[in-house]
């Protein structure tokens, strides 16, 4: 299509315009910089006045003396009269400036070819959308170009876009400033930099997507967390050398040595007589004990314990951590380091076990018998003749069994056994007394079994329990007898029948709880109210029905008649006549 000509369409717009302007001339608004005005004639019809001539006849005096009565003259007069008439007015007139058109009140202008992308802004002039170009803003500008059909190259860096009218640059994610040439500040990112960086320990946040760079020695997703054990440096990539259970730094990869080592991979132990973190302890080990270059505690040589190696080993041990038994005989001292025993005088061999005397004799010149009961003794001192007696006997010679509560060689060791029981004078077992069991004899008889290793059966009715000692039994309340089989005796109640009834007026004992049973006529926890005037009987419930009498008898309910009266008055023999008395 030509600029010259108009498109089917540009002139069905026009003729559409035109009869807008045609309809809403009188609307315009004068002061529209577009609209344009002229003078055009009108003819108004008006109502105008005049003057209109008529013949006026009066009348006057004559001076004929025939006609003296009356005289008629004329004359002409004028008064204001109304008629219709045309007159030529002329008035401003408003109406679009050519190239304009009207559009409600307003002149806007006409662009013969329609603005495709864009909108007309002056008379056959478009104004193009971003992007756009041409006379009718049907082509678009390339990337580079922005302004007025798109005759401006764009100055905008880092991928960013121009506006296509104003050049204005419109940054990538991640770029600021007027040419989109500066990255984020080091704590934004994203669109136009408005988003905070939410990274943490110094790191970096990448300025496009927010992505944390991580300071060394931390991770994560913002760098939170320190590197994991065994790694240091950027990106947690490097190895941590530390040994023997040091820790290593994780941004500088430094090691922090456990106790007991030093050194810059932790790999050289504390040197002799010092210990723990950075082996800044003092051992203090005596003896000739070592220190453990970790905790400090004591190695201790042979012959000595105790936390600083300060004790020998206790009578009868040896050796490293004295964990060896002395073989030492006949009362041989015990050396505490390697075990080697200084006999008495009298013995000699390496535990001390050979007499310099023969068997049976003793003496310095090995002259004397032995007093010792042979089958009952260890040996005979070699020198003293000191009698050492086996296991269960005792005495100056040996022939004297065991006192009660010990047992073991020379009945030097006490028994261990419980409620009173004795034990073997060689073994030291139990030997228990009625009533209990077990080793110790600590355990007391199940129930219903008694005596020497319970093994009677107790034979009780109507207990409460059978001794586990001698089986007695101890009756339930009610019961007495020696197996519990014989109900308490009238005047006594409880367990065993051990309490004394109190009921008054031969009323009867519960055996169980000693209550009360009243007899006829009696009331009260012991029976011993009578019951209350006007009752009698049982429990009192029986109602007196005396007449002329003082009361009624309260256990069988008989009348005492009153003074004057005899007979019987009860409800039963209401029907027999009262006699009074005869006084003589």
């Amino acid at each position: 299509m030509g600029s010259g000509g108009f498109s089917p369409r540009g002139l069905g717009l026009l003729w559409l315009r035109l009869l807008g302007f045609v309809s809403l001339a009188s609307a315009l608004n004068p002061d529209d910089p577009n609209v344009c005005s002229h003078w055009e004639s009108y003819a108004v019809t008006v109502q105008e006045s005049y003057a209109h001539p008529f013949d006026q006849v009066y009348y006057t005096r004559c001076t004929d003396i025939l006609n003296w009565f009356k005289c008629t003259r004329h004359r002409i007069s004028y008064k204001t009269a109304y008629r219709r008439g045309v007159r030529t007015m002329y008035r401003r007139r408003s109406q679009c400036c050519p190239g304009f058109y009207e559009s409600g009140n307003l002149c806007v202008p006409l662009c013969t070819e329609e603005c495709a992308h864009g909108r007309c802004v002056s008379p056959d002039t478009c104004q193009c959308e971003p992007g756009w170009g041409g006379l009718d803003c049907s082509s678009g500008c390339e990337s580079d170009f922005w302004g007025p059909h798109c005759s401006n190259r764009c100055q905008c860096r880092n991928g960013a876009k121009c506006n296509p009218i104003t050049g204005a640059c419109v940054c990538t994610d991640g770029f600021q400033g007027w040419r989109c040439e500066e990255a984020c500040d080091p704590d934004l990112y994203g669109k136009d930099c408005l988003l905070e960086c939410q990274c943490l320990n110094g790191a970096t946040c990448q300025h496009q997507t927010g992505e944390c760079l991580c300071a060394p020695g931390y991770t994560g997703a913002f760098c939170e967390e320190p590197c994991p054990p065994g790694k240091h440096g950027y990106q947690c990539e490097q190895r941590c050398p530390c040994q023997n259970g040091g820790a290593c730094h994780h941004v500088t990869g430094d090691c922090s040595c456990p106790a007991g080592w030093v050194g810059p991979v932790c790999a050289q132990p504390c040197s002799f007589g010092s210990f723990g973190i950075n082996c800044s302890q003092e051992c203090t080990c005596r003896n000739g004990g070592l220190c453990d270059h970790i905790s400090g505690q004591c190695q201790c040589t042979a012959g000595y314990i105790g936390e600083r190696c300060r004790d020998e080993c206790p009578v009868g041990t040896y050796g490293p951590q004295c964990a060896h038994k002395c073989d030492c005989q006949n009362r041989a001292k015990c050396y505490h380091v390697n075990g080697a025993c200084l006999c008495h005088e009298g013995f000699k061999g390496p535990s001390c076990r050979d007499r310099f005397c023969p068997e049976g004799l003793y003496g310095l010149a090995c002259d004397r018998h032995c007093p010792c009961k042979a089958a009952n003794t260890l040996s005979c001192h070699p020198l003293s003749g000191e009698c050492t007696c086996a296991a269960g006997w005792a005495g100056l010679f040996c022939n004297e069994t065991c006192p009660a509560g010990f047992y073991g060689e020379g009945c030097r060791e006490p028994c261990a056994c419980a409620n009173g029981a004795d034990c073997d004078g060689v073994t030291g077992a139990c030997l228990c007394a009625p009533g209990f069991i077990g080793d110790d004899c600590s355990v007391s008889c199940p129930e219903g079994l008694y005596g020497a290793n319970c093994s009677s059966s107790c034979s009780c009715l109507n207990e409460l329990s059978c001794s586990h000692l001698d089986g007695s039994c101890t009756c339930r309340e009610g019961w007495q007898g020696v197996a519990c089989s014989i109900p308490c005796s009238s005047g006594s109640w409880g367990r065993s029948c051990n309490r004394t009834c109190l009921c008054s007026q031969q009323a009867a004992c519960d055996p169980v709880n000693g209550s009360c049973a009243c007899s006829a006529g009696w009331r009260g926890e012991l029976c011993d109210l009578p019951c209350p005037e006007g009752s009698y009987g049982p429990a009192c419930r029986e109602r007196c029905d005396c007449l002329n009498a003082d009361g009624c008898d309260h256990v069988s309910g008989s009348c005492r008649c009153a003074a004057g009266w005899t007979g019987a008055a009860q409800q039963s023999n209401r029907d027999l006549i009262l006699i009074p008395a005869v006084h003589l």
